[in-house]
């Protein structure tokens, strides 16, 4: 079989820094800090206060939203930006059954279960007060769902579900996908809405997340005073379509998807192994499948959780992977301003990646002060960089040791 060539020709976002892909890439661009104070809850109990949330978000029809939890609402809304740019329009320029949906959910609806959880309860009125949505809001399946019954998308619709990996498997898979001939188009990526509560107590309780009051010192990867991630959330989808068919219809093609990694450390359910030896095997093999060397890759957009573990680890996997020209290669997490979106950070961050190529610029990590001597790659710590990009590579590593890579590359 012939493999097919895989391009991009539409991005939506819904982040922390931004309601769409434009103004997201614009605020990380300029060093945006998308953290601050929890406002979704009440956290006068709770461990951490600092959360990298969505603002001034709303759902266009209302009476529709009550029927969809917030991390539907975001899917939906981020899909309906990136088939716009792509310009597709289904029954027209393609067939409802060649274009699949792909889009995970590490959480899925918990907001939704939290608060019908207490409905049920005596204090709340008792279980016959819990909504008849609520299955169909709460599974993890129902952003693509709902993404593809909003669009009418008739082709296979898929959730995966790998932890903070889910939205770079999501784009890999699509990828494949377009590549062997299942499907002409793909609607990729992930969306999350974790502001429950009892989530937020669960991973404060794990002592996974960063206990600092400081927003300025909250996110801060690769940074030797780094002491958790900052819960984020939002949206990052991508149409992904194949090269002749976009082409036959006149699409603006943004770039191009080579390469596919995936692998699992089999080691912890929440640490990284040790040596970096998934991740490392994650990005040999998306750069071995993209048909390129290392050297040649011109961006990294890292994991980079600002957990003490992940960011040594992974760290040491891109020197495995790229030896003296790790040094050379500019690497950044541009979690220090969206913070964490868990299932979505591989969307986001491919949306970041699609903005590096075609502006030719690198985001940086804000938020650096203390250099670690472990730590000593080029971590764009000084602000955005002009760099001619024409390869970027973006990782995403999951809690059970899940670990994805793909590569991306200026059209031509």
């Amino acid at each position: 079989m012939t493999e097919k060539r895989v391009v991009i020709t539409g991005t939506g976002a819904v982040s922390p820094v931004g309601n769409d892909a434009a103004s997201s890439w614009e605020a990380v661009c300029a060093g945006k800090n998308g953290i601050g104070k929890i406002t979704k809850f009440d956290i006068s109990d709770q461990k951490v206060s600092m959360g990298a949330e969505v603002k001034d978000f709303e759902y266009p029809d209302k009476r529709e939203g009550k029927r969809l939890d917030l991390f539907s609402q975001y899917g939906i809304v981020a899909t309906g930006e990136a088939l716009a740019q792509a310009g597709l329009v289904i029954g027209e320029n393609i067939a409802a059954q060649r274009i699949n949906t792909y889009v995970g959910s590490g959480i899925g609806g918990i907001m939704t279960l939290e608060a019908e959880i207490k409905k049920a309860s005596q204090e709340g009125k008792g279980p016959k007060y819990v909504s008849a949505m609520l299955v169909p809001m709460i599974i993890g399946n129902m952003a693509a769902g709902n993404i593809a019954i909003a669009y009418g998308l008739k082709g296979s619709a898929l959730d995966l579900v790998t932890a903070c990996s889910c939205g770079t498997h999501a784009i890999g898979e699509a990828f494949r996908t377009i590549r062997h001939g299942y499907a002409d188009a793909v609607v990729a990526g992930a969306t999350e809405a974790p502001f429950a509560a009892v989530c937020f107590a669960g991973f404060a309780n794990m002592k996974a997340m960063n206990t600092t009051d400081d927003p300025a010192r909250a996110s801060i990867p690769f940074d030797a005073e780094r002491g958790g991630f900052v819960m984020g959330e939002g949206a990052g989808i991508l149409v992904l379509e194949e090269l002749e068919h976009a082409k036959a219809r006149g699409a603006n093609i943004l770039a191009e998807v080579v390469g596919y990694g995936t692998t699992c450390d089999a080691y912890h359910i929440t640490s990284p192994a040790p040596t970096g030896e998934g991740a490392a095997a994650s990005m040999k093999m998306a750069i071995e499948s993209a048909g390129i060397s290392p050297s040649q890759i011109s961006y990294i957009n890292a994991h980079g959780t600002s957990t003490p573990l992940n960011d040594l680890y992974e760290t040491r996997a891109i020197k495995e992977v790229f030896g003296a020209a790790a040094y050379d290669i500019p690497v950044s997490s541009t979690k220090s301003m969206t913070g964490h979106m868990l299932g979505a950070a591989g969307g986001i961050e491919a949306v970041f990646c699609v903005g590096a190529i075609r502006d030719g610029i690198v985001p940086p990590t804000i938020g650096y002060k203390v250099a670690d001597e472990e730590l000593d790659l080029d971590y764009v710590t000084e602000g955005a960089r002009k760099v001619s990009v024409e390869y970027t590579l973006s990782n995403n590593l999951g809690f059970g040791g899940h670990n994805g890579t793909v590569v991306f590359k200026r059209y031509e």
